[in-house]
């Protein structure tokens, strides 16, 4: 493995005048990161020199400008215009200038919803693999996170067209979904839940009537639509004569019908929402709309699932973005302010706090890029796919529940301005809490890790990554090996017993098990790959504070943490 190739580490900017509250606006995102070089271990060498540049670019923008439109978008939320001034309805969205700023810079100038569809993106001569793209979306999330869902919707839904859909349909639609041309894109969404079907997609009630030219057309509520203007959205309809998931269908729903007419759909409200306040979430009621069937009739939650679990991926690059971003800030704030005559970060219990913050943000980080390289795999071979298919609720279940934490702690550090809307802390922690919604709550999520374990039978091939990056990786010390074995070994087979015994109470516990045995053994691998020790020192910490049972009330020895929160802190000191 190449050694990472190095930036020099620096401000993007002049740092802020001095003052008592510490600011680190106008830093580069992208050199602030003591763990950036971990990306080399998951590109080829070529693409990642390639890629070098523009990660510095988008580190320096969303450190200072892009993160000034955010802040704008966030506080002027978007607003729907049901009828024009002639009384004529129209669903109209109107958005800030400052979110379409952002959009233009997402779609237009990085690409993310093309990179991996086709070629060109970023002057690159063919299509991205996951890793480049959530690489850059990793740090454009850590300035704003409710674009990247329309940006992920429109990603993951050129995905599953291109996976189901007609040859024709694919030909027409997907230049579309990719261009790069702003006045020419059409964005993407998924209209799935209902009043009365929210995870439970068999209780769909939405009805797709087949018309006699072999179009659709659909009627009922969508009760929770993100991104609802969207130039086209993949809908569950009910098709089939039979109730549970056997009657449903997928479509695909146009914004205009072929003859550029507005279909027969209407936005009835706009959501308000605790976080993602600058993109758009509303009800759309189906009134006959036309639509094309995608796939075959009765299998729509099979191919919907393609786009949820490429979507449920995304939840947890956003999760571990605003994990990092908040980590940032923590350790920015740490760095820079004094009490009672020291810096912060030199007092041994603020080190003890940064630490555990950095270790649920690596932990997410290590999982994105894992999850990343065994969804690559899957598509490559279809025998790959039990390894994607565990992994991406994983990521989702773990990662977004982490995020709570880390963004809540981060705000705490900062002390009472953390609390204040002029910071960042107060967005990255309500935006964080949406992570454990969307894609499935938490106990939604957990379940769908037990049925890849039973039906399945996707543990084999979890357990053989774990031992894979274990055996290319950093061992661990001598002292630790055998309680490393016990433990990994104990994860798996609490997870087996849970999953086949039907024991539902225990699901959130065997997928953190889960989660934690791969991070800690991604952490080890990285560790050597990308010459990074103090990694294999995050790895530690995931065996001793979180697979490892421990008395709260103990006291004993505490590790030091003041080399690894010097490591963290390196770059913006």
């Amino acid at each position: 493995m190449n050694a990472p190739q190095e930036l020099p580490r620096q401000h993007s900017a002049a740092p802020a005048p001095a003052t008592p509250v510490p600011d680190a606006r106008g830093i580069n995102l992208f050199r602030a990161d003591a763990s950036a070089g971990v990306l080399a271990c998951y590109l080829p060498p070529a693409l990642h020199a390639h890629l070098l540049p523009h990660l510095d670019r988008v580190g320096a923008d969303a450190g200072a400008r892009l993160d000034e439109l955010a802040f704008s978008a966030d506080r002027n939320p978007p607003t729907l215009s049901v009828r024009n001034r002639a009384g004529q309805d129209e669903s109209r969205v109107d958005k800030h200038p400052d979110y379409v700023a952002l959009e233009r810079y997402a779609y237009g100038e990085l690409g993310l919803a093309a990179m991996s569809h086709r070629a060109g993106v970023l002057g690159w001569p063919e299509p991205m693999p996951a890793a480049a793209k959530y690489a850059l979306t990793y740090l454009f999330v850590q300035t704003e996170f409710g674009l990247c869902c329309p940006v992920s919707m429109t990603d993951s839904l050129a995905r599953t067209l291109r996976k189901f859909g007609r040859p024709e349909l694919v030909e027409a639609v997907l230049p579309q979904l990719t261009s790069q041309d702003f006045e020419t894109l059409r964005q993407g969404a998924m209209f799935m839940t209902e009043q009365g079907a929210g995870s439970d997609v068999a209780a769909t009630e939405t009805r797709a009537v087949a018309q006699p030219d072999g179009t659709w057309a659909l009627y009922g509520d969508k009760w929770f639509c993100s991104n609802p203007d969207a130039g086209f959205a993949m809908v569950l309809a009910r098709s089939e004569a039979r109730d549970g998931l056997g009657g449903v269908s997928l479509f695909l729903l146009p914004r205009e019908r072929p003859d550029g007419t507005a279909n027969a759909y209407r936005i009835l409200r706009l959501k308000d929402k605790l976080g993602t306040r600058s993109m758009a979430s509303g009800e759309i009621r189906l009134e006959g709309a036309f639509a094309w069937l995608v796939g075959e009739r009765g299998q729509g939650f099979k191919q919907m699932a393609d786009m949820i679990n490429n979507s449920r991926l995304s939840n947890g690059v956003r999760a571990a973005g605003l994990m990092r971003r908040a980590l940032t800030e923590a350790l920015y704030v740490a760095t820079h302010r004094q009490a009672f005559g020291q810096r912060l970060i030199d007092m041994p219990l603020m080190q003890r706090q940064l630490a555990k913050m950095a270790v649920w943000t690596e932990q997410a980080r290590t999982m994105v890029f894992q999850t990343a390289r065994a969804l690559q795999a899957a598509d490559a071979d279809p025998a790959q796919r039990p390894l994607a298919r565990i992994l991406t609720p994983l990521i989702k279940f773990r990662a977004c529940r982490d995020a709570r934490k880390v963004t809540g702690d981060a705000m705490e550090v900062r002390g009472g301005c953390g609390y204040i809307e002029e910071w960042v802390e107060p967005r990255l922690m309500r935006d964080a809490h949406l992570g454990s919604i969307w894609e499935g709550t938490s106990n939604i999520v957990a379940l769908d890790v037990m049925r890849a374990i039973k039906r399945e039978h996707a543990l084999p091939a979890l357990q053989a990554l774990v031992q894979e990056l274990l055996a290319d990786g950093e061992p661990c010390a001598a002292s630790l090996q055998a309680l490393q074995d016990e433990r990994l070994a104990r994860a798996f087979a609490f997870a087996a017993e849970a999953a086949e015994s039907g024991q539902t109470e225990h699901a959130r516990q065997a997928a953190s098990g889960l989660y934690h045995a791969v991070t800690l053994a991604g952490l080890r691998w990285e560790a050597r790959q990308a010459r990074l020790p103090q990694r294999a020192a995050l790895a530690d910490r995931v065996l001793l504070h979180r697979l490892a049972a421990r008395d709260p009330l103990a006291g004993g020895q505490v590790p030091d943490e003041a080399a690894l929160c010097d490591w963290l802190a390196a770059p913006i000191a």
